[in-house]
């Protein structure tokens, strides 16, 4: 709830800056890369702004990061929730970025078929498919 009355009010206050920039505002709960957009070439504030600038970096543009990137962001954003080195205010928004990484949606992942180097054409060929009926 204490993020939601921020967000709420910097949406409303970047609708202006999207009318002048020509480009989609940037709805950030922290720093200048955490939450929707960023402020690049800006540099991150600290451990946590990073994080959110390395997942903005193995985000696609105008697409869905990798459950991977998601799953990175997630565990750095938890490590610093945890770390009594870091303000209670900054371990407090990197809990709420930590839960908010674990439900960003993601791109699928499509797995690869297995290749198989066929020594007669030198060359990969797919694999081909599994019948897992054969062995009953």
């Amino acid at each position: 709830m204490r993020f939601a009355v921020p967000l709420i009010l910097a949406c409303g206050l970047a609708a202006p800056a999207l009318a002048q920039s020509g480009r989609p505002p940037a709805l950030l709960i922290h720093g200048n890369y955490c939450g929707p957009g960023n402020n690049a070439p800006l540099p991150p504030i600290d451990a946590l702004d990073a994080a959110c600038a390395r997942h903005d970096a193995c985000t696609p543009r105008g697409g869905l990061p990798s459950p991977a990137c998601n799953a990175r962001l997630q565990r750095e954003a938890e490590l610093i929730s945890r770390d009594p080195h870091q303000p209670q205010d900054l371990r407090d928004a990197a809990g709420f970025v930590a839960f908010a990484a674990g439900v960003l949606p993601s791109r699928p992942q499509v797995a690869a078929a297995p290749t198989v180097v066929v020594p007669s054409i030198g060359h990969a060929v797919p694999a081909p498919p599994v019948d897992e009926d054969e062995d009953e």
